[in-house]
């Protein structure tokens, strides 16, 4: 099956499952409420995961997706981590979520394994499909992965349960090998093709565009730092390193002088690829859903990206997001899931 016309700007939903601090169900129903106001569409795209809060990510999108046409949105969920309940006297391991359900994860790379997987997060999101399965940060599973993981998951795709399979990974060089070997439809990259970091440009992104991958890529923020850059300011999941955060502060000074917001930069920096298709990004509340469409949207002249590279805070050799190249690379990859459907 062809991977389904993805909307340019997508929901990431792990916040959903109070990463690092709470957040209400009410909160949760009206942040994904602002993505169908704000985000575009029909369809808008919703990403999840078990492993976001131990199921809570995927019931709190489920809750607030009931009673809404199916054909409005896209869903994209992951495979690799099972979920059981917990046995008498375990306590579950949050991993960075709080006031996480009795469960536990299990990495589960079988066939059965998959299948229940999928099941699971299907009567957790409270559908009958989604449109997208990735297996999920399997970077030190690759045996499995290729004897049973992708199989299995080919298999689902194969017999119309699925309708597009890939990996999702902040390892650009895995995800490589991956797509090299393997018949992948779409990928889900996590925080190696931002304004900060090109790891994906070398490896990854290359691959995709010879094999025809469809790109999906997330944590344009770099954890926080082109969102916020200030001293103690996260980077992949860890307060950045000083330069990193000089680097920041300098693309921050180059983006003010023209009036456009660092955040709103460093989420179109990416589609200067013609691989990358769409952008998740996270939000925990209604306000974050709204400033993530208002930076989608920013206008932003040519001449920024070019003083960036004058001021060597972008390689020479990377493309830019020009405003002709964004829109070029749209329109060819409508044209080409146009053609797929056909």
């Amino acid at each position: 099956m062809p991977v389904p016309a993805l909307p340019r700007l997508g929901l990431g939903c792990a916040p959903l499952a109070n990463l690092y601090h709470a957040v209400s169900d009410e909160e949760a129903d009206a942040t994904v409420a602002a993505a169908f106001e704000t985000f575009g569409g029909p369809p808008t795209y919703f990403d999840t995961a078990p492993h976001y809060g131990l199921g809570r990510s995927e019931e709190r999108l489920g809750r607030a997706l009931a009673g809404r046409d199916r054909g409005s949105y896209l869903l994209s969920t992951k495979v690799g981590r099972r979920l059981r309940d917990l046995a008498p006297g375990e306590v579950p391991d949050g991993q960075g979520f709080t006031d996480t359900p009795a469960r536990a994860r299990v990495w589960d790379f079988t066939a059965d394994g998959i299948r229940a997987t999928l099941e699971g997060s299907l009567e957790r999101l409270g559908v009958d499909s989604v449109d997208i399965v990735y297996l999920h940060d399997v970077e030190n599973h690759l045996p499995e992965v290729y004897a049973t993981g992708f199989p299995a998951l080919a298999d689902l795709r194969d017999q119309g349960v699925v309708k597009a399979i890939g990996f999702g990974m902040n390892y650009s060089g895995v995800m490589a090998r991956l797509v090299a070997d393997l018949d992948v439809d779409v990928v889900l990259c996590a925080g190696r093709w931002t304004l900060l970091e090109r790891t994906a440009y070398d490896d990854l992104l290359p691959e995709c565009e010879r094999r025809g991958t469809k790109v999906v890529v997330g944590g344009v923020y770099n954890s926080g730092l082109l969102a916020d850059p200030k001293p103690g300011a996260p980077y992949d999941y860890a307060a950045a390193p000083e330069d990193l955060l000089r680097r920041a502060l300098d693309m921050a000074e180059v983006c003010a002088g023209f009036g456009v917001p660092l955040r709103a930069a460093a989420l179109r920096f990416p589609f200067a690829h013609p691989a990358v298709v769409s952008a998740v990004v996270g939000a925990a509340n209604e306000a974050e859903v709204r400033d993530n469409a208002e930076m989608f949207g920013h206008d932003i002249p040519d001449e920024l990206w070019h003083r960036l590279v004058e001021r060597g805070l972008l390689d020479k050799d990377v493309p830019l997001p020009l405003a002709a190249t964004v829109e070029a690379n749209a329109a060819a990859h409508a044209a080409s899931a146009a053609g797929a459907g056909e």
